[in-house]
This record gives C-alpha cells, sequence and structure tokens, in this order.
C-alpha cells in the first residue's frame, strides 16, 4: 500500500530532506523524460481520453473521471474505464465486476469507476485497451484513469487535474518531492488542465506558473458534496479517511455544516485493521457521535467481516461530484467532442 505523503512535499518550512532525496528525484526524472521519449505508443482504434495528474496523490481525478463518463454518454458514445488497479491483488487483465470482486481484488478507485460504466484494470495499458476493443461496442470511448506520464498507450485527448491548493509542492521529484517527472518534461504532455480546490481563482503563482509553460486551455472544477450531504448539518461525528489528501474531506464535512468532534487520517488507499474499526467504534459512542467517511474508504469497507464490517454498517460517506460551469464546460465538452470524432 502507499505510505503517507511526507510533510515536507507540500509543507512552506525547512526541510533538509528534499536537499538528501534530490540526486534520487534526479534519476528518477531522468529515467521517466526517457521513457516518455522513446517509448513507442499503441494506437487502440478506438479513441482515448486520459486523466492525470503531475504529482503523487490525489487531485480530484477520480470525480473527474466520472464527470467525463457522464459527457462522453451525452455526446451519444459509451464510456469504458481503463485502469491501472492500483492496490489491488488482481495481476493481468480482467473486466471489473462489482458484484464480484472487492477493493482488494481490483483496487477502490476501479471499483467506484465499475459502478457507474464499464471497467478494465490492466497494468499493461496496451493489453488493457485491446480488452476493451474486444468487448466494448464500435461507439465505445476509453477513459484511461491516471495515465498521462504512461507512453504506452497513444492518447486523442490528455487531461491533467491539478488541486490548486496544493500546487507543485516544493516543486521537486519524487521521493524529494511530489512531481512524477520535471515538470518542463511533463506538462507538454497535457493538451488541456483542469483546476480543482478551493483557491483555484485566487492562486496567481500557481496559474502563472502553467501559463508560462503551456499553452493548453485552463479550466476550473468545483468538487461538491451531493444533496445527501445535508443531513449531516448540525450532527457531531467523527470522520476518517484514507485518502491522499483528508484534510480537503474534513473540510468538505465542515462546510456542510457538520460539527467534526474528531478527525483520523490514515494513508492513501488504507485497508482497516479490526483494531483500527474497534477505536474508531469506541470513540463515536464515548462522543455521541455518527461515524461518516469517504466513498473511497467505504467501498475498501465492502467486503468486511468482523469489526471491520461493523465499521461499515456504522458509518455513512460524503458523496461527492464535480462540476465545471458556463465557457469552462464548453470548452472541455468541445475538446472531448474532437477527440472522439477523429
Amino acid at each position: 500500500m502507499r505510505a503517507q505523503e511526507p510533510e515536507w512535499w507540500y509543507g512552506s518550512g525547512s526541510y533538509w530532506q528534499p536537499t538528501l532525496l534530490s540526486p534520487i528525484g534526479a534519476i528518477v526524472g531522468c529515467i521517466a523524460t526517457a521513457r516518455l521519449r522513446f517509448t513507442k505508443p499503441y494506437h487502440s482504434r478506438l479513441p482515448v481520453v486520459c486523466i492525470g495528474n503531475f504529482t503523487a496523490g490525489g487531485s480530484g481525478k477520480t470525480p473527474f473521471a466520472l464527470l467525463l463518463s457522464s459527457l462522453v454518454s451525452d455526446l451519444g458514445r459509451e464510456p469504458w474505464f481503463l485502469s491501472r488497479g492500483y492496490g489491488g491483488r488482481l495481476i493481468g487483465t480482467t473486466r471489473v465486476q462489482p458484484a464480484i470482486h472487492t477493493a482488494n481484488d481490483a483496487g477502490d478507485e476501479p471499483l467506484l469507476l465499475a459502478r457507474r460504466a464499464p471497467t478494465v484494470i490492466s497494468r499493461d495499458r496496451r493489453k488493457g485497451a485491446e480488452a476493451i476493443e474486444a468487448a466494448a461496442p464500435p461507439n465505445s470511448v476509453i477513459i484511461m484513469d491516471d495515465g498521462l506520464q504512461n507512453p504506452s498507450l497513444a492518447k486523442d485527448l490528455a487531461i491533467a487535474v491539478v488541486d490548486s491548493d496544493r500546487g507543485f509542492g516544493n516543486g521537486r521529484v519524487i521521493p524529494a518531492g511530489p512531481l512524477r517527472a520535471p515538470l518542463p518534461a511533463q506538462i507538454g504532455l497535457a493538451d488541456l488542465i483542469v483546476l480543482t480546490g478551493r483557491h483555484q481563482s485566487g492562486n496567481t503563482p500557481l496559474i502563472d506558473t502553467l501559463h508560462k509553460l503551456t499553452r493548453a486551455p485552463i479550466v476550473r472544477a468545483e468538487t461538491q458534496a451531493a444533496r445527501a450531504a445535508s443531513e449531516l448539518r448540525g450532527r457531531k461525528v467523527i470522520a476518517y479517511a484514507g485518502i491522499a489528501n483528508p484534510q480537503r474531506f474534513f473540510s468538505m464535512l465542515e462546510s456542510q455544516g457538520a460539527i467534526v468532534v474528531e478527525q483520523r487520517s490514515f494513508t492513501d488507499h488504507h485497508a482497516f485493521t479490526d483494531r483500527e474499526a474497534l477505536d474508531l467504534i469506541e470513540a463515536a459512542r464515548l462522543a455521541g457521535a455518527a461515524l461518516t467517511t469517504t466513498e473511497k474508504d467505504l467501498v475498501r469497507l465492502s467486503a468486511a467481516s468482523g469489526p471491520a464490517a461493523e465499521l461499515r454498517d456504522r458509518s455513512t460517506a460524503l458523496a461527492i461530484k464535480m462540476v465545471i460551469a458556463g465557457d469552462d464546460l464548453t470548452t472541455v465538452t468541445q475538446m472531448v467532442g474532437r477527440a472522439i470524432r477523429r
């Protein structure tokens, strides 16, 4: 499972770790750049729209992927998700079946995607695309989840999602920082950039950096709580989350009027133990509070047993959706439309 991201990736203080790890980051960056430059991609007979980000960790890719599937459907095409299946134990190419597979099998994000549209997981993206070609109708569109830096499959449209609250962190490459490759080497991969987060309109340094490095259109998307979130208003809750940026989840709960009496953060894609489940259940009992978590966390508990199953049954998920409006929605729709009409 993915380790907790270091605080010095995004921290504003003075840290020694980035300097110490920069030589390793330079090597990682050189390897990533060479892979991007010299790998010959496979061209699918189906249109491929890719969603990714420039950094490790969460930026809102999954909500945007779900929004994109709706746009593809509105354009009269059938969306098929292609995912690496991070966090799952299945090897090879598999179509995810929500009634059969668990998050341990396929990963939490593919399981969420499969509830919306057909989803194939494959660490070999070419084989995954070929599997979709064999199974999907001719009017299908492949939505490639988290593959911006993967050059093995050619993209008709590549979209980078950027968290405006966190930006590019300290600007260094993994493990010295959150970037997956040097920013100048990878920013040209994106045909469209989607800004998420609370500070997307006021983060001038980030927007200035993007304008200096790319001519790709920049649009803004807002992550909103679903209507059912109003039920949390005025209620005491204990919130827990095992995602890349749990603070975003906690802040959204507070914005919905929930009284968050305790926050518990876990590593991204965290598998909850019985001890952790019992601790959360007991904390909620003592505080007289409800338990709430993210959809990704709850889907990881879907096949749980024992105390973890009790935690699942006692918890509610804050459902979220991504919204793009006005001219920005027109831009996204037009670009997707051109890509799938090739």
